[in-house]
């Protein structure tokens, strides 16, 4: 399977230490199955960095990942609001797991998730205020080890 990182650098040996913080699924290193998605991110942060472009990484992925301790976020927004929250908050939980494969939904479910975060709304109202990309994915890899057996470097593409 191929998979894409978007970013301002060239990331032939991706590993945890350089996640900056915990995102959407923990610290980790993220791909996407979706290139524009990656194109979206790079284009992203090359706007934060002041940077002139932005970089696909495009790996491929193994599928052999029973070995190891998966989630996935099938269509159950209630518990992946919870998750998400929870690693916003702090929480460790995301840990123990080794990939975590789930949806991204796009900036404007990021402000109803906040909207739950901060006890404006509750959680039914921000259930069905929530529309999330049917197309768009994300992979957490939680530990070295999962990226190590899993993911091979192909090439890159400037954005």
């Amino acid at each position: 399977m191929t998979v894409y990182h978007g970013s301002v650098d060239i990331v032939k040996n991706p590993d945890i230490n350089h996640s900056y913080r915990p995102l959407d699924f923990g610290k980790g290193f993220y791909v996407t199955t979706v290139e524009e998605q990656a194109k979206k991110w790079a284009r992203r942060k090359a706007n934060i960095m002041s940077t002139e472009k932005g970089i696909i990484n495009v790996f491929s992925m193994s599928e052999n990942w029973d070995d190891f301790k998966v989630k996935t976020f099938d269509d159950d927004l209630n518990e992946w609001i919870d998750f998400v929250c929870a690693c916003r908050d702090g929480s460790l939980d995301y840990k123990k797991f080794d990939i975590i494969f789930g949806k991204v939904a796009d900036d404007k479910v990021f402000r109803v998730v906040d909207m739950f975060h901060q006890g404006i709304w509750d959680k039914e109202r921000a259930l069905k205020e929530i529309k999330v990309y049917d197309t768009y994915d994300q992979i957490a890899f939680i530990n070295q080890e999962a990226i190590d057996s899993l993911l091979k470097f192909d090439t890159y593409d400037e954005v």
